[in-house]
C-alpha cells in the first residue's frame, strides 16, 4: 500500500505544479494588451505587395551578380540598400554614420574580401536606450561554376525587401508623431551564407550595447511556401523558430499579435531542440540568441529552388510576403511600444 500512497502524493504534487505552471503562463498571456491597434493597422497597410515586388525585381536581378560576400555585386547591393534609406530619410546610427559597419578581410582569415553590414535606425522616444533589432541577410551565393547567377530572391531577397518596407512604415509613423517608444535598428547582414559571419561580427562589435538590445526579429526566406503547404488552402502560414527559447513573454506577444491582426498559421515544426535540420542554428538570430537576446526567426521552409539559380523573383508570392512582413511590423510595434520591456526569463 505504501508505494501506491507515495505515487498518489507525487501525482498530487505534480498536478499542482502543472496547474501552477499553466496559471503562470496564462497570466503572462493575459497581461499582454495590444498597443495602438488602429495605428498598427494603418501603418502596416503601407507595406504592399506591389512595392515589395518592385524592390525585389531590382534586388534579385543580374545587376547584383548573386551578391556573394566581398564581391562587386554584394557591394552594389549594399549601396542599393543604403540609397533606399537615404531617399526615405531614415538615418544611419550616429556611431555608424556611413550606414556601413565594415568587416575587414582579416576577420575571415583573408578567405573573403572585406565586406559590410548595412544599418539604419529610428530612435525611440522615452525608452530610446532599449533597441529592437530587425535583421535579414542580403548576401547570397554569387555564381555557379558556369557563371550562372544565384539570384536569391527568396534567400534572402524576401527578408531584405521586407525590412525596407517595415522601416518605411515606422518612418511614416514617426513623421506623423507616432514614433516608437523604443529604438529600432534595421540590420542587413553580410556573410550569412559563409557561416553567419556578419551577425557574429555585429554581436561581437555591437553598435548599441547588447544589454540594451531587447529582441532580435530575424527574417530569412518569407516569400514562398514549402512542399507541405503547396495547396493554396494551406499556404497562409509562417514557421517561427526560437520565439520561446529565451523569453516566454516574447512567444506569447507573437501569438497575441498574430491572433489580433493577421491570423496566419504559426507553425512551430522546426522549433524543437531535436530538429534534425538545426534551423535554429542556421540563420543570423542565432548569434543574438547566444548572447541571451530573445529572438524570433521567421521562415517559410525550404523549397525546390533553395540555393539554386532558379530562386527568382517571379516565383515569389508577393501577397503572402506582404502579410508576413505586416505581422513582423506589428510584432515589432508591440515590443517597441508596450510599457515594460520583455523579460528573458529563460536566459542561460
Amino acid at each position: 500500500m505504501k508505494p501506491l500512497l507515495y505515487a498518489s502524493v507525487f501525482l498530487f504534487v505534480g498536478a499542482c505544479a502543472t496547474q501552477s505552471y499553466k496559471e503562470k503562463m496564462q497570466d503572462i498571456e493575459d497581461a499582454i494588451t495590444i498597443v495602438d491597434p488602429d495605428l498598427v493597422t494603418n501603418y502596416a497597410n503601407s507595406i504592399t505587395a506591389e512595392e515589395l515586388k518592385t524592390h525585389l525585381y531590382i534586388f534579385a536581378s543580374d545587376d547584383f551578380e548573386g551578391r556573394e560576400t566581398g564581391s562587386k555585386g554584394q557591394k552594389l547591393a549594399a549601396d542599393f540598400i543604403k540609397r533606399y534609406y537615404i531617399n526615405e530619410q531614415i538615418a544611419s546610427p550616429a556611431n555608424a554614420n556611413t550606414y556601413y559597419q565594415h568587416i575587414p578581410a582579416s576577420y575571415f582569415g583573408n578567405n573573403y574580401n572585406s565586406t559590410e553590414n548595412v544599418l539604419a535606425f529610428i530612435p525611440g522616444n522615452d525608452r530610446s536606450q532599449d533597441v529592437i533589432v530587425i535583421s535579414a541577410h542580403y548576401d547570397h551565393e554569387g555564381r555557379d561554376e558556369n557563371g550562372n547567377i544565384y539570384y536569391g530572391a527568396d534567400d534572402d531577397g524576401s527578408g531584405t525587401v521586407a525590412i525596407l518596407e517595415i522601416a518605411q512604415a515606422f518612418k511614416k509613423a514617426k513623421a506623423d508623431g507616432n514614433g516608437p517608444r523604443r529604438s529600432i535598428l534595421f540590420l542587413h547582414t553580410t556573410a550569412e551564407e559563409v557561416g553567419l559571419q556578419g551577425s557574429r561580427y555585429y554581436t561581437e562589435n555591437p553598435v548599441f550595447p547588447l544589454e540594451n538590445t531587447i529582441a532580435n526579429l530575424n527574417i530569412d526566406m518569407i516569400g514562398r511556401v514549402d512542399k507541405y503547404h503547396a495547396d493554396p488552402e494551406n499556404s497562409d502560414y509562417v514557421y517561427l523558430i526560437g520565439s520561446d527559447r529565451l523569453s516566454t513573454e516574447l512567444h506569447f506577444i507573437s501569438e497575441v499579435v498574430n491572433d489580433h491582426f493577421y491570423d496566419l498559421k504559426l507553425n512551430y515544426k522546426y522549433n524543437s531542440d531535436d530538429d534534425q535540420n538545426r534551423y535554429y542554428e542556421r540563420s543570423d538570430h542565432y548569434n543574438f540568441a547566444k548572447k541571451n537576446i530573445p529572438v524570433i526567426f521567421y521562415f517559410n521552409g525550404e523549397h525546390e529552388d533553395y540555393h539554386k539559380i532558379t530562386d527568382t523573383p517571379d516565383k515569389i508570392n508577393y501577397e503572402l510576403l506582404a502579410k508576413r512582413a505586416k505581422l513582423i511590423f506589428a510584432t515589432a510595434w508591440q515590443l517597441a511600444n508596450q510599457e515594460k520591456r520583455i523579460v528573458a526569463d529563460k536566459a542561460r
